[in-house]
């Protein structure tokens, strides 16, 4: 893995060097813009349409927009005066329970791994949080960006995961029809509570797949071979306006039972849609 920060944790007057991992990869597939007559991969210029000349990194400054076509000018002397004193610090400021943060908050996830220095303190903060069961909430400064951050025990590492400030999370109040109270039969809700029972499982990660990536790569593989592509079929939830609710809630729950009885462990690679996905 590739070490993207080197700091410390900053526990009361203990100082624990650590490195950080991204923990998690974007796997999206990505395509590059080309030419359709030569496929030559496009060039995208940075270029003043006032000026109308083309310009270079050094020509480029940052502003803030404080009213339409009036900006306040940024320089780097700013950002530098900004800095944080103590930038290569993860700073502990409470213990929680992980039950109180909502997942709302999370934003992205980073491996933190000992110093060959640190190993005894960062085993021992590692310990004493699994056994108190708390969560650590801390700052840390990354690409001189500072964040609010998760750090928790993670299998036999702990992991940091990045946390949205609160006035970063829009309010759910802002939404059309929040609050709006619907006219639910008590039969439904019954119904509904049936099938979330026969839904219900161990959350297993290996369980889930991204079938169109699958799907596009096979084509891109086939493509590439020389071969013709075939459309492939990529499962998904069907849409739609919902005539019957009580009908369809029904068939969901016959469905859920008959998927549980022929396909108890379902392969991890490409499962079988036969479940909520075909009812939806």
């Amino acid at each position: 893995m590739h070490t993207m920060w080197k700091g410390s944790i900053s526990f009361g007057l203990v100082s624990i060097p650590v490195k950080m991992f991204a923990a998690t990869e974007d796997k999206d597939v990505r395509f590059r813009y080309l030419h359709k007559t030569c496929h030559t991969p496009v060039k995208y210029t940075k270029r003043c349409p006032h000026c109308d000349v083309d310009l270079t990194e050094d020509d480029i400054v940052r502003g803030f927009e404080i009213e339409p076509n009036r900006f306040v000018i940024m320089t780097d002397e700013d950002f530098q005066n900004l800095q944080p004193k103590q930038s290569r610090s993860i700073e502990i400021l409470d213990f929680v329970q992980l039950s109180e943060i909502d997942p709302i908050y999370f934003e992205k996830s980073y491996y933190l791994s000992p110093e060959e220095t640190s190993l005894k303190a960062y085993g021992l903060l590692r310990e004493a949080m699994e056994n108190t069961g708390k969560i650590a909430i801390a700052k840390i400064i990354i690409r001189s960006s500072e964040s609010l951050a998760a750090l928790r025990v993670y299998g036999d590492t702990l992991l940091l995961a990045t946390l949205y400030f609160p006035d970063e999370v829009r309010s759910a109040k802002e939404l059309p029809f929040y609050g709006a109270k619907a006219d639910v039969d008590p039969r439904e809700i019954d119904m509904a509570t049936a099938l979330i029972d026969h839904l219900s499982a161990e959350f297993n990660p290996e369980k889930y797949t991204n079938e169109y990536r699958i799907a596009l790569l096979d084509v891109i593989s086939a493509k590439a071979a020389g071969e013709t592509a075939e459309a492939p079929t990529v499962s998904g939830a069907r849409g739609g306006n919902v005539v019957d609710l009580m009908r369809a809630l029904q068939e969901s729950i016959e469905a859920a039972k008959s998927s549980h009885d022929t396909d108890q462990t379902p392969t991890p690679r490409k499962p079988k849609r036969k479940s909520t996905r075909k009812t939806g």
